[in-house]
C-alpha cells in the first residue's frame, strides 16, 4: 500500500505540472478568443488592461510552428568569397582572374569556397602570403586564419540578424545556422515580404556613443513621471519649445495604460494602484544612481516603448538625449528578466567603419574576460580624443539602435588600440567580439530562397492535424475497448494522460509544435497503447496459468517491461540521431517522437498499474477480453 501511494502522489504530482505548463496556452486561447469578439476601441482598452497577462501567456504557451502559424522563411547566405577578397592586402591580375574564375564556379556547383580558392593558387605555384597576412606564414597557416575568419563572418551574421529580429520585436522566431554560410531565419506572423529583405540585408549600423550623467537621467525620468501624472514642471528640456507651442493638456497615464478605465480615487484602492497614480513612469523602472541606468521587466518594455514614443513626452526630453534599449535581458535577484535602458546622446562620437579588428581574450593580470579593439588612422586620433576629454565616463557600444556594453573611459587612449574590461563571461566577451568587427570587414548576405505561409495555410494544417490525431486517437480507443474490454479502457484513459503530458512537457520547456510535429504525435498514440498490448497479453498468459488476478497482473508487468523497454529506448535514440542532426520539419518530429515515448511509458506502467490495483482492492475484477 505504500508504494502504491507513492505511485499515486508521483502521478498527481506529473499531472498538476502539466497542467500548470499548459495553463498559459488556456489563458491564451481565452485572451484570443475575447479580443476577436471584440473590435475597435473595445478591443485596444481590453489588451491594454490585461497587457501583462496577455503578454505572459503569449510567451509560455505551447509555440506553433511556422507551417502552423503562417509567416515567412528566409534562407541567407554569407558571401564568404567577397570576405576573402576583402582581406587581401594586395590584389594584381591573376588575384582578380581568381576570384573571377571561384565565383563561376561558386554559382555552378555549391564548392566550399576557400579550399577551391587556395587550390587555384598552389596550382600556379604562388603563395598565398603573397596577399595575405605576413610573407613568411606557409600556405596552411593562412588558409586556416582564412576559415577561421569565414566562421567568425557567419556568427557575426547570424549577431547581427538576430539583433534586428529582435528589435523587429517578431513573436517567436527561429534563427539557426545550416551548413557553413547559410542561416535560416523563420519569421512567424510576418508578411511583408520587401520589410523583411530590408530588415535582413541592409548594413549594420555600429555607434560610439556617450553616456549621459546620471544626474541628468533622472531629473529627465523624473519630468517625465510628473507630466503624466498631470502635474506642472520644467524639464531638462529647453524652455523654448513651450513659447514656440502652447503646452497641451496632458493625459492621464494611468487611465490610459489601464485602457481608459478611470481609476476611483478611494481609500480602497491597492498599494500597487496607489504607486501608479503616483508614479505612472517611476514605478515600472528600478533606477540606478551611480550608472544612470534604469531597467525595466522585459513583460514592461513594450508598454515603455509607447510611452517613450510619443510626441508630447519626445518634447520633454532635452535636444541631445535619446533612450536606448540593451540587446540583452539580465536576470536579477527577485527572478524576473530586465532590459536596460540607457540615456545616451543622441549623435554617436564614432561608428564603427573605423574598427579594422577586435578579439576577445583574457586579463593576464586577473583573468577576466576582455575585448582588444583595433582602430585604423583617422579613427585612432578621434577615439584618441574622445577618450581623453571624457575619462571616468561612459560610451555604449550600439549596434542598429540596441546597446551591447557601456565600457567606462579609464584613460586616454592613443593610437587606436583599446581594452574593454569589466565583461562577465567568455561568452559576453565572444558576443562583444563580434558586434565590434560587424561594421569592420563585412561579409555581404544575400537571400537565396524566401517563402511565404499564408496564415489560411497553417490553419488549415492545423485543422487536417487535429482530425487525424483525433480519428486515430478515436479508433484506437475503439479497439481497445472492444478487444480488451474494461482493461482496455484502463488504457484508454493512461492514453489521454500520455496526451495531457506530451502537450504540458513541451510547454513547460518552450518547445515549438510543427505539423510534422503533430505526426509525431499521433505515431506516439500508436507507440502508447502498443505497450498496453505487451502487458495486457501477458497478463492474460499468466492468469490462464491458474494464478490469482494480482498475481498475473504483477507477473504481467515484471515479463512486459524488457519488450517495452527495448522497443522504446531504440525508438528514442533514433529520435534522438534524428533531432541532432535533422533541420527544421525532422527535428519537430524527432522532439514530439521523443516527448511522447517517455510520457507513454510513465503512463503505460505506472499509471494503468495502479488503476488494476485499486480495482482489485475495491473487488472491482479487471476484464482482458
Amino acid at each position: 500500500m505504500r508504494n502504491q501511494l507513492s505511485r499515486l502522489l508521483l502521478i498527481a504530482c506529473a499531472v498538476i505540472l502539466a497542467v500548470y505548463s499548459l495553463w498559459p496556452t488556456y489563458q491564451d486561447f481565452r485572451f484570443r478568443k475575447t479580443l476577436t469578439s471584440l473590435s475597435g476601441e473595445d478591443s485596444l482598452n481590453y489588451f491594454e488592461q490585461h497587457e501583462g497577462d496577455i503578454l505572459t501567456a503569449k510567451e509560455s504557451r505551447v509555440k506553433l510552428g511556422l507551417d502552423l502559424q503562417g509567416g515567412m522563411r528566409v534562407v541567407l547566405e554569407v558571401d564568404i568569397l567577397q570576405l576573402v577578397d576583402d582581406l587581401a592586402k594586395s590584389k594584381d591580375e591573376s588575384f582578380r582572374r581568381f576570384i573571377t574564375d571561384v565565383r563561376k564556379e561558386e554559382t555552378q556547383t555549391d564548392v566550399s569556397v576557400i579550399p577551391v580558392f587556395a587550390k587555384r593558387f598552389q596550382d600556379n605555384g604562388i603563395r598565398l602570403s603573397r596577399y595575405y597576412r605576413n610573407i613568411r606564414d606557409d600556405d596552411a597557416t593562412i588558409i586556416s586564419w582564412l576559415e577561421s575568419e569565414a566562421e567568425k563572418s557567419v556568427d557575426r551574421a547570424i549577431e547581427i540578424v538576430r539583433n534586428r529580429v529582435d528589435q523587429y520585436r517578431v513573436s517567436e522566431p527561429n534563427i539557426q545556422k545550416q551548413g557553413g554560410r547559410r542561416i535560416i531565419v523563420e519569421l512567424p506572423g510576418v508578411k511583408d515580404e520587401n520589410e523583411v529583405r530590408q530588415l535582413l540585408q541592409g548594413t549594420a549600423k555600429l555607434e560610439f556613443r556617450m553616456m549621459r550623467d546620471p544626474d541628468i537621467s533622472f531629473k529627465v525620468l523624473e519630468s517625465i513621471d510628473k507630466y503624466l501624472t498631470g502635474k506642472t514642471t520644467d524639464t531638462v528640456a529647453t524652455t523654448e519649445k513651450k513659447a514656440e507651442k502652447p503646452e497641451e493638456k496632458p493625459k492621464d497615464a494611468l487611465t490610459e495604460l489601464l485602457g481608459g478605465t478611470q481609476l476611483p480615487a478611494t481609500a480602497d484602492t491597492t498599494e500597487e494602484t496607489k504607486l501608479l497614480r503616483e508614479h505612472p513612469f517611476l514605478s515600472y523602472l528600478r533606477f540606478d544612481q551611480r550608472s544612470g541606468e534604469a531597467f525595466v521587466r522585459d513583460k514592461d518594455r513594450d508598454r515603455i516603448t509607447r510611452l517613450l514614443g510619443r510626441a508630447d513626452i519626445q518634447n520633454t526630453l532635452p535636444p541631445d538625449f535619446e533612450f536606448v534599449w540593451s540587446a540583452k535581458t539580465q536576470a536579477f535577484a527577485d527572478g524576473y528578466k530586465y532590459y536596460t535602458l540607457y540615456p545616451l546622446k543622441k549623435a554617436p562620437e564614432l561608428t564603427g567603419g573605423v574598427v579594422v579588428d577586435a578579439r576577445a581574450s583574457v586579463n593576464p593580470e586577473d583573468n577576466r574576460p576582455v575585448v582588444n579593439m583595433e582602430m585604423d588612422s583617422e579613427g585612432a586620433r578621434e577615439w584618441s580624443r574622445i577618450t581623453g576629454a571624457n575619462i571616468g565616463k561612459r560610451v555604449a557600444i550600439v549596434l542598429d539602435n540596441a546597446a551591447f556594453s557601456a565600457p567606462t573611459i579609464i584613460g586616454k587612449i592613443p593610437g587606436g588600440r583599446s581594452q574593454i574590461t569589466g565583461i562577465e563571461s567568455p561568452n559576453e566577451a565572444r558576443l562583444l567580439e563580434i558586434v565590434l568587427r560587424a561594421g569592420a570587414l563585412p561579409a555581404p548576405v544575400k537571400i537565396i530562397e524566401q517563402r511565404s505561409v499564408g496564415p489560411s495555410l497553417g490553419e488549415d494544417s492545423i485543422r487536417s492535424g487535429i482530425s487525424a490525431s483525433l480519428i486515430a486517437f478515436a479508433f484506437t480507443i475503439l479497439f481497445m475497448i472492444l478487444y480488451y474490454n474494461n482493461a482496455g479502457f484502463v488504457a484508454d484513459i493512461a492514453l489521454l494522460f500520455n496526451m495531457l503530458f506530451l502537450l504540458g512537457v513541451m510547454a513547460g520547456f518552450k518547445a515549438t509544435l510543427t505539423l510534422p510535429g503533430i505526426a509525431g504525435i499521433v505515431l506516439t498514440i500508436g507507440m502508447a497503447v502498443d505497450a498496453n498490448v505487451l502487458i495486457n497479453e501477458r497478463i492474460r498468459e499468466e492468469f490462464a496459468t491458474g494464478k490469482t488476478l494480482r498475481a498475473a497482473v504483477d507477473a504481467g508487468y515484471v515479463k512486459a517491461f524488457s519488450a517495452i523497454f527495448d522497443s522504446n529506448i531504440t525508438t528514442f535514440l533514433t529520435g534522438l540521431i534524428l533531432y541532432q542532426f535533422g533541420t527544421g520539419p525532422v527535428q519537430g518530429f524527432a522532439l514530439t517522437l521523443m516527448i511522447g515515448i517517455v510520457a507513454s511509458m510513465f503512463s503505460a506502467i505506472i499509471i494503468t498499474r495502479v488503476t488494476f490495483n485499486l480495482m482489485i482492492d475495491r473487488g472491482l475484477q479487471p476484464n482482458f477480453g
